[in-house]
């Protein structure tokens, strides 16, 4: 049995200030299509898992949001963090939970906020990733690279093992810099590293125990009253102190030192939709490479575009949106907040959100 668990969290801070903490991307439609990427993202995993043994672990203020835009989910399947403490304790509660049901269960964590166009292709890789769990190796999906990219994590293959398309990982390495980045695509030894993991929950629990004790001993006891009466009090006395730290840097790369980790490579329309010059290269753009992003496709875009190309657009305000003779822009119009830099940029939008923190303007995050 294949349990699929979606970690929903975070705030999208590279899409602010369309993505807010009380709103984040995950529960916006942000692919040309009605669903949002939390329900494209269960709806993919539905070949493989049930609504019974599909989780969503989110944070108290996202946990209504789910429930409905999911409404097949069991109540019980999503998880609720008491306060955010990184991918490491949110994917090790699951694994916790699930382990107490089933204890030898294959089970796969895919963040709620990626794009995925092909399917059928995902689905192929997943059950190679499956496989490869099934022999007690902690899978990570790696995805084919198609250029340079500097915004994301590499992986890099190491020799064949077993059947099928299953690599060992020799490293994990953190975003690069152009050159470096242009060398791991030229090697053919690299892929992109999407965040999506498939192991048995066993061997993940039992290497979380190496490599993070007291995460692991906390985990365990807040997963064995997680059905009873006790769990907000334990939770209480427990989640606060846990160690906050990714799954990457807290098991995954010291599982791969010691050849615990393996890989299949992915090539399925996967993006991280991680900011607004992604949006654009991903949507369906007009004659001069202009994107109007309307989440809502059943009311007027609102936008008027002259002698511009390659803009992207996020009407969201309700007012006229007006661009004349620029190139490369992103244009993003909120009710409270105007967002506007050049697409070459795009990823610097983080560093705003940073900068609203330190000056303490929590209404507009």
């Amino acid at each position: 049995m294949f349990y699929a668990v979606i970690p929903a969290g975070g705030s999208g801070t590279r899409l602010w200030p369309l993505s807010r903490a009380g709103h984040p991307k995950f529960l916006h439609a942000l692919t040309g299509t009605p669903l949002s990427l939390l329900q494209a993202t269960y709806g993919r995993l539905s070949d493989l898992a049930t609504p019974e043994t599909t989780f969503v672990v989110t944070g108290v203020a996202h946990a209504a949001a789910v429930a409905r835009q999911l409404p097949g989910l069991p109540e019980g399947n999503i998880l609720v963090e008491p306060t955010p403490r990184d991918s490491c304790a949110a994917i090790g509660l699951a694994a916790a939970v699930i382990a107490r049901r089933d204890p030898h269960a294959v089970m796969g964590a895919f963040a709620a906020d990626q794009l995925v166009r092909d399917v059928p292709a995902f689905t192929s890789v997943l059950r190679a990733a499956i496989r490869g769990a099934e022999d007690g190796l902690l899978m990570t999906i790696g995805i084919t690279p198609t250029h340079p990219e500097t915004g994301y994590g590499y992986l890099h293959v190491g020799e064949p093992t077993g059947s099928g398309d299953v690599c060992k990982v020799a490293s994990f390495e953190e975003k690069p810099a152009l050159p470096l980045a242009q060398a791991y695509v030229d090697s053919g030894e690299y892929l992109w590293n999407a965040g999506m993991f498939v192991w048995r929950v066993d061997v993940f629990l039992d290497e979380l125990a190496r490599q993070q004790p007291s995460l692991h001993d906390g985990l365990t006891r807040i997963a064995e009253v997680w059905d009873t009466p006790d769990r907000e009090e334990i939770l209480a006395q427990i989640w606060p102190d846990l160690t906050k730290i990714s799954v990457d840097f807290g098991v995954m790369e010291g599982a791969g030192v010691a050849g615990l980790v393996g890989t299949v490579p992915g090539q399925f329309g996967w993006n991280d939709v991680g900011d607004f010059h992604t949006l654009g290269e991903l949507l369906e753009t007009d004659t001069a490479g202009n994107v109007v992003v309307n989440l809502d496709p059943s009311a007027p875009t609102g936008v008027i575009m002259q002698d511009a190309e390659r803009v992207v657009v996020v009407p969201q305000s309700g007012r006229l949106v007006a661009v004349v003779g620029v190139n490369d822009l992103i244009v993003v119009d909120t009710p409270d907040a105007l967002l506007v830099c050049p697409r070459s940029r795009a990823q610097d939008v983080k560093k705003l959100v940073d900068s609203l923190k330190e000056r303490g303007s929590a209404e507009l995050l």
